[in-house]
Protein backbone atom coordinates (compact mmCIF):
# COMPACT_ATOMS: atom_id res chain seq x y z
CA UNK A 1 0.00 0.00 0.00
CA UNK A 2 1.23 3.45 -0.59
CA UNK A 3 -0.16 6.37 0.78
CA UNK A 4 0.25 10.10 0.18
CA UNK A 5 -1.30 13.70 0.99
CA UNK A 6 -2.70 14.97 -2.33
CA UNK A 7 -4.60 18.59 -1.00
CA UNK A 8 -3.49 20.88 1.85
CA UNK A 9 -6.08 23.02 3.40
CA UNK A 10 -3.36 25.69 3.99
CA UNK A 11 -3.50 26.07 -0.40
CA UNK A 12 -7.47 27.31 0.26
CA UNK A 13 -8.04 30.77 -0.37
CA UNK A 14 -11.15 31.65 2.59
CA UNK A 15 -14.65 32.23 0.39
CA UNK A 16 -15.75 34.44 3.42
CA UNK A 17 -14.92 37.77 4.42
CA UNK A 18 -12.39 37.59 8.00
CA UNK A 19 -12.78 33.66 7.73
CA UNK A 20 -9.61 30.98 7.82
CA UNK A 21 -9.72 27.66 6.24
CA UNK A 22 -9.57 24.94 9.18
CA UNK A 23 -10.10 22.10 6.58
CA UNK A 24 -10.16 20.50 3.45
CA UNK A 25 -10.96 16.98 3.50
CA UNK A 26 -13.02 13.84 3.33
CA UNK A 27 -13.62 13.98 -0.41
CA UNK A 28 -16.08 12.18 -2.99
CA UNK A 29 -14.89 11.35 -6.05
CA UNK A 30 -16.31 9.81 -9.40
CA UNK A 31 -15.07 9.91 -12.98
CA UNK A 32 -16.34 12.69 -15.38
CA UNK A 33 -15.33 13.48 -19.13
CA UNK A 34 -12.17 11.25 -18.73
CA UNK A 35 -10.83 13.11 -15.55
CA UNK A 36 -10.87 12.50 -11.76
CA UNK A 37 -13.53 15.27 -10.03
CA UNK A 38 -13.72 15.57 -6.36
CA UNK A 39 -15.94 17.04 -4.40
CA UNK A 40 -13.88 18.72 -1.05
CA UNK A 41 -15.24 19.54 2.17
CA UNK A 42 -13.94 22.93 2.89
CA UNK A 43 -14.69 23.94 6.43
CA UNK A 44 -13.91 27.46 7.38
CA UNK A 45 -14.06 29.56 10.82
CA UNK A 46 -14.34 33.13 11.60
CA UNK A 47 -10.74 34.71 12.53
CA UNK A 48 -11.12 34.86 16.66
CA UNK A 49 -10.24 38.51 17.66
CA UNK A 50 -11.62 38.98 20.97
CA UNK A 51 -10.78 36.93 24.08
CA UNK A 52 -13.85 37.42 25.31
CA UNK A 53 -15.95 36.04 23.14
CA UNK A 54 -16.43 33.13 20.65
CA UNK A 55 -17.42 33.76 17.03
CA UNK A 56 -19.35 30.92 15.58
CA UNK A 57 -21.00 31.27 11.66
CA UNK A 58 -24.55 30.32 10.47
CA UNK A 59 -25.84 30.35 6.97
CA UNK A 60 -29.34 32.05 6.25
CA UNK A 61 -30.66 31.88 3.35
CA UNK A 62 -32.30 35.23 3.61
CA UNK A 63 -29.71 37.83 5.32
CA UNK A 64 -26.59 35.15 4.62
CA UNK A 65 -23.82 34.63 6.62
CA UNK A 66 -24.14 35.30 10.54
CA UNK A 67 -21.93 35.90 12.66
CA UNK A 68 -22.85 34.82 16.66
CA UNK A 69 -20.72 35.64 19.34
CA UNK A 70 -20.75 33.88 22.71
CA UNK A 71 -19.82 35.09 25.75
CA UNK A 72 -16.49 32.93 26.91
CA UNK A 73 -17.15 34.02 30.44
CA UNK A 74 -20.70 33.29 31.20
CA UNK A 75 -20.98 29.58 32.13
CA UNK A 76 -23.26 28.47 29.71
CA UNK A 77 -21.02 27.13 27.34
CA UNK A 78 -19.47 23.79 26.90
CA UNK A 79 -15.80 24.85 24.21
CA UNK A 80 -14.21 21.83 25.38
CA UNK A 81 -14.84 20.44 22.10
CA UNK A 82 -12.86 21.85 18.94
CA UNK A 83 -15.88 21.24 16.40
CA UNK A 84 -18.88 21.77 18.59
CA UNK A 85 -20.08 24.42 21.46
CA UNK A 86 -22.89 23.17 23.26
CA UNK A 87 -24.93 24.30 26.50
CA UNK A 88 -28.53 23.29 27.47
CA UNK A 89 -30.26 25.03 24.82
CA UNK A 90 -28.69 25.37 21.38
CA UNK A 91 -25.40 23.80 19.78
CA UNK A 92 -22.90 25.54 17.53
CA UNK A 93 -20.82 23.94 14.63
CA UNK A 94 -17.32 26.09 15.35
CA UNK A 95 -16.87 25.98 11.37
CA UNK A 96 -19.53 26.40 8.46
CA UNK A 97 -18.47 23.63 5.53
CA UNK A 98 -19.14 23.42 2.04
CA UNK A 99 -17.95 22.20 -1.20
CA UNK A 100 -14.97 22.88 -2.96
CA UNK A 101 -14.49 20.90 -6.98
CA UNK A 102 -11.52 19.94 -7.78
CA UNK A 103 -10.25 17.80 -11.15
CA UNK A 104 -7.25 15.57 -11.66
CA UNK A 105 -6.49 14.51 -15.11
CA UNK A 106 -3.98 11.52 -13.09
CA UNK A 107 -6.13 11.04 -10.07
CA UNK A 108 -3.34 12.37 -8.38
CA UNK A 109 -2.17 16.11 -8.87
CA UNK A 110 -5.72 17.86 -8.76
CA UNK A 111 -6.41 21.69 -9.79
CA UNK A 112 -8.49 23.58 -7.43
CA UNK A 113 -11.45 25.50 -9.73
CA UNK A 114 -13.14 28.13 -8.39
CA UNK A 115 -16.99 26.10 -8.27
CA UNK A 116 -18.09 25.57 -4.80
CA UNK A 117 -21.64 24.42 -3.62
CA UNK A 118 -22.84 26.53 -0.36
CA UNK A 119 -24.99 25.80 1.86
CA UNK A 120 -28.98 26.43 0.64
CA UNK A 121 -32.08 26.38 2.89
CA UNK A 122 -32.92 26.37 6.89
CA UNK A 123 -31.69 22.65 6.79
CA UNK A 124 -28.15 23.40 5.90
CA UNK A 125 -27.64 26.81 8.20
CA UNK A 126 -24.78 24.96 10.23
CA UNK A 127 -23.27 23.85 6.95
CA UNK A 128 -23.11 20.66 4.65
CA UNK A 129 -20.60 18.01 5.10
CA UNK A 130 -19.12 14.74 3.82
CA UNK A 131 -20.72 13.80 0.50
CA UNK A 132 -20.87 10.29 -1.62
CA UNK A 133 -20.52 10.41 -5.37
CA UNK A 134 -22.86 7.51 -7.28
CA UNK A 135 -23.04 7.17 -10.79
CA UNK A 136 -26.14 5.14 -12.50
CA UNK A 137 -26.71 5.85 -16.04
CA UNK A 138 -24.59 9.04 -16.95
CA UNK A 139 -26.02 10.51 -14.05
CA UNK A 140 -24.21 11.27 -10.50
CA UNK A 141 -26.10 11.34 -7.18
CA UNK A 142 -24.74 13.24 -4.55
CA UNK A 143 -25.74 12.51 -0.86
CA UNK A 144 -24.38 14.86 1.67
CA UNK A 145 -25.47 15.36 5.44
CA UNK A 146 -27.30 18.99 5.84
CA UNK A 147 -26.80 20.44 9.50
CA UNK A 148 -28.98 22.69 11.20
CA UNK A 149 -31.24 23.10 14.83
CA UNK A 150 -33.13 20.49 12.81
CA UNK A 151 -30.37 18.18 13.46
CA UNK A 152 -28.43 15.90 10.71
CA UNK A 153 -30.33 15.15 7.57
CA UNK A 154 -29.41 13.81 4.15
CA UNK A 155 -29.99 15.52 1.16
CA UNK A 156 -29.79 14.20 -2.56
CA UNK A 157 -28.58 16.17 -5.33
CA UNK A 158 -27.95 15.42 -9.09
CA UNK A 159 -25.52 16.66 -11.89
CA UNK A 160 -24.64 15.12 -15.37
CA UNK A 161 -21.44 17.51 -15.82
CA UNK A 162 -20.10 18.78 -12.23
CA UNK A 163 -20.62 22.30 -13.84
CA UNK A 164 -24.73 23.04 -12.37
CA UNK A 165 -26.30 20.94 -9.11
CA UNK A 166 -30.13 20.22 -9.08
CA UNK A 167 -30.97 19.79 -4.79
CA UNK A 168 -33.78 17.33 -4.78
CA UNK A 169 -34.32 17.76 -1.13
CA UNK A 170 -33.77 15.18 2.07
CA UNK A 171 -34.00 11.25 2.07
CA UNK A 172 -33.32 10.38 5.13
CA UNK A 173 -34.46 11.96 7.72
CA UNK A 174 -32.88 13.27 11.25
CA UNK A 175 -31.00 11.81 12.17
CA UNK A 176 -29.02 10.06 9.39
CA UNK A 177 -25.66 10.41 7.98
CA UNK A 178 -22.95 7.94 6.34
CA UNK A 179 -25.10 7.42 3.32
CA UNK A 180 -24.21 5.80 0.47
CA UNK A 181 -26.00 4.66 -2.51
CA UNK A 182 -25.37 1.51 -4.67
CA UNK A 183 -24.68 2.13 -8.20
CA UNK A 184 -27.32 0.33 -9.84
CA UNK A 185 -30.24 -1.70 -8.90
CA UNK A 186 -29.97 -5.38 -7.61
CA UNK A 187 -33.21 -7.15 -8.81
CA UNK A 188 -35.79 -4.52 -8.66
CA UNK A 189 -34.16 -2.36 -5.70
CA UNK A 190 -31.84 0.42 -5.21
CA UNK A 191 -29.86 0.05 -2.20
CA UNK A 192 -28.15 2.30 0.39
CA UNK A 193 -26.16 2.05 3.31
CA UNK A 194 -26.45 4.51 6.53
CA UNK A 195 -26.62 5.10 10.00
CA UNK A 196 -28.89 6.47 12.44
CA UNK A 197 -27.13 8.79 14.84
CA UNK A 198 -28.79 9.47 17.97
CA UNK A 199 -30.48 7.06 20.17
CA UNK A 200 -30.90 6.35 23.81
CA UNK A 201 -30.35 2.57 23.45
CA UNK A 202 -28.35 1.59 20.37
CA UNK A 203 -24.97 2.68 19.51
CA UNK A 204 -24.16 4.04 15.73
CA UNK A 205 -24.80 1.20 14.06
CA UNK A 206 -24.51 0.54 10.09
CA UNK A 207 -27.98 0.13 8.47
CA UNK A 208 -29.20 -0.81 4.76
CA UNK A 209 -32.30 0.61 3.23
CA UNK A 210 -34.03 -0.04 -0.44
CA UNK A 211 -35.39 1.54 -2.91
CA UNK A 212 -37.58 1.75 -5.83
CA UNK A 213 -36.51 5.53 -6.88
CA UNK A 214 -33.60 6.66 -5.29
CA UNK A 215 -36.07 9.37 -3.33
CA UNK A 216 -38.26 6.80 -1.21
CA UNK A 217 -36.31 4.65 1.18
CA UNK A 218 -37.91 1.71 3.60
CA UNK A 219 -36.64 -1.94 4.39
CA UNK A 220 -34.64 -0.52 6.98
CA UNK A 221 -32.31 -3.22 9.18
CA UNK A 222 -29.08 -3.42 10.79
CA UNK A 223 -26.45 -4.74 8.44
CA UNK A 224 -23.29 -3.97 10.60
CA UNK A 225 -23.21 -3.15 14.58
CA UNK A 226 -20.63 -1.01 16.20
CA UNK A 227 -19.50 -2.83 18.79
CA UNK A 228 -18.46 -6.30 16.97
CA UNK A 229 -15.12 -5.63 17.06
CA UNK A 230 -15.02 -3.28 20.21
CA UNK A 231 -15.73 -0.31 18.77
CA UNK A 232 -17.98 2.49 19.54
CA UNK A 233 -19.66 3.72 16.06
CA UNK A 234 -19.10 2.23 12.09
CA UNK A 235 -20.50 4.38 8.97
CA UNK A 236 -20.31 3.66 5.37
CA UNK A 237 -17.16 5.32 3.66
CA UNK A 238 -17.05 5.15 -0.03
CA UNK A 239 -19.71 4.17 -2.58
CA UNK A 240 -19.21 0.16 -2.82
CA UNK A 241 -17.92 -1.62 -5.77
CA UNK A 242 -18.84 -4.25 -7.26
CA UNK A 243 -15.69 -6.91 -8.15
CA UNK A 244 -15.38 -10.61 -8.55
CA UNK A 245 -15.62 -11.32 -5.13
CA UNK A 246 -18.97 -9.29 -4.35
CA UNK A 247 -19.52 -5.81 -3.36
CA UNK A 248 -16.51 -3.88 -1.52
CA UNK A 249 -17.16 -1.28 0.68
CA UNK A 250 -14.38 0.54 2.32
CA UNK A 251 -16.26 1.41 6.03
CA UNK A 252 -15.01 3.26 8.84
CA UNK A 253 -14.61 3.01 13.06
CA UNK A 254 -14.20 4.28 15.91
CA UNK A 255 -13.13 3.57 19.20
CA UNK A 256 -13.73 4.94 22.47
CA UNK A 257 -10.25 7.86 22.13
CA UNK A 258 -12.13 8.66 18.62
CA UNK A 259 -9.23 7.07 16.94
CA UNK A 260 -10.32 6.56 13.56
CA UNK A 261 -9.93 3.53 11.14
CA UNK A 262 -10.85 2.13 7.60
CA UNK A 263 -11.66 -1.37 7.34
CA UNK A 264 -12.87 -3.25 4.47
CA UNK A 265 -15.76 -6.10 3.79
CA UNK A 266 -17.45 -7.95 0.85
CA UNK A 267 -21.73 -7.94 0.26
CA UNK A 268 -22.89 -10.75 -2.01
CA UNK A 269 -23.88 -9.43 -4.89
CA UNK A 270 -27.50 -10.28 -5.13
CA UNK A 271 -28.30 -9.65 -1.69
CA UNK A 272 -26.05 -6.96 -0.43
CA UNK A 273 -27.47 -7.84 3.11
CA UNK A 274 -25.53 -10.62 3.59
CA UNK A 275 -21.84 -9.85 4.40
CA UNK A 276 -19.51 -12.50 2.80
CA UNK A 277 -16.35 -11.65 4.09
CA UNK A 278 -15.26 -8.94 6.63
CA UNK A 279 -11.83 -7.36 7.83
CA UNK A 280 -10.87 -8.23 11.91
CA UNK A 281 -7.95 -5.74 11.08
CA UNK A 282 -7.66 -2.39 9.60
CA UNK A 283 -7.55 -2.19 6.13
CA UNK A 284 -6.14 1.96 6.51
CA UNK A 285 -4.94 2.86 9.93
CA UNK A 286 -3.21 5.55 11.52
CA UNK A 287 0.59 5.39 11.05
CA UNK A 288 1.82 8.36 9.32
CA UNK A 289 1.95 12.12 11.14
CA UNK A 290 -0.47 13.44 8.53
CA UNK A 291 -2.96 11.20 9.73
CA UNK A 292 -2.33 11.26 13.81
CA UNK A 293 -2.14 15.67 13.75
CA UNK A 294 -4.57 18.38 12.77
CA UNK A 295 -7.30 20.02 13.39
CA UNK A 296 -9.13 16.48 15.15
CA UNK A 297 -6.18 13.74 15.87
CA UNK A 298 -5.92 10.52 14.49
CA UNK A 299 -8.57 10.26 12.42
CA UNK A 300 -8.76 8.29 8.65
CA UNK A 301 -11.90 8.90 7.02
CA UNK A 302 -13.20 7.80 3.51
CA UNK A 303 -16.13 9.03 0.96
CA UNK A 304 -14.55 8.01 -2.12
CA UNK A 305 -13.04 5.19 -3.59
CA UNK A 306 -12.30 4.72 -7.46
CA UNK A 307 -11.32 1.05 -8.68
CA UNK A 308 -10.19 0.02 -11.91
CA UNK A 309 -8.73 -2.88 -13.07
CA UNK A 310 -6.55 -4.65 -9.77
CA UNK A 311 -5.69 -0.94 -8.53
CA UNK A 312 -7.81 0.70 -6.09
CA UNK A 313 -7.65 4.08 -4.83
CA UNK A 314 -9.09 5.43 -1.43
CA UNK A 315 -9.15 8.88 -1.44
CA UNK A 316 -9.75 9.88 2.50
CA UNK A 317 -9.70 13.13 4.82
CA UNK A 318 -7.07 13.12 7.79
CA UNK A 319 -7.77 14.42 10.97
CA UNK A 320 -10.37 16.75 9.53
CA UNK A 321 -7.71 18.82 7.53
CA UNK A 322 -6.41 17.82 4.57
CA UNK A 323 -6.61 14.88 1.71
CA UNK A 324 -4.58 11.20 1.44
CA UNK A 325 -4.95 8.70 -1.16
CA UNK A 326 -3.85 5.22 -0.37
CA UNK A 327 -3.13 3.29 -3.32
CA UNK A 328 -3.33 -1.03 -2.84
CA UNK A 329 -5.05 -4.01 -5.43
CA UNK A 330 -8.00 -5.66 -4.92
CA UNK A 331 -5.59 -8.80 -4.12
CA UNK A 332 -4.29 -6.88 -0.56
CA UNK A 333 -8.12 -6.32 0.15
CA UNK A 334 -9.08 -9.65 -0.47
CA UNK A 335 -6.21 -10.61 1.80
CA UNK A 336 -7.43 -8.20 4.90
CA UNK A 337 -10.77 -9.85 4.81
CA UNK A 338 -9.95 -13.38 4.61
Amino acid sequence: MKKRQILKAENIVPYFKGFEVIGAFNPAVAKCGGKTVMLVRVAERPVQKDENYFLVPEYDERSGLNIIRLDKSSGKYDFSDCRVVKNSHKNYLTSLSYFLIAESEDGLDFRITDRRILPEGPDEEYGIEDPRITEIDGVYYITYSAISDCGINTKLMVTSDFQTFERKGVIFYADNKDVVIFPHKIGDKYYALHRPSTSQFAKPDMWIAESPDLRHWGGYRVLLRSDEDGNERVGAGAVPVLTKEGWLEIFHAADENNCYKLYAMIMNKDDPEKIEARGTVPLIEVTEDFEKNGFFKNVVFTCGMIAEGEKVRIYYGTCDTNVAMAELSLGEIYENVR
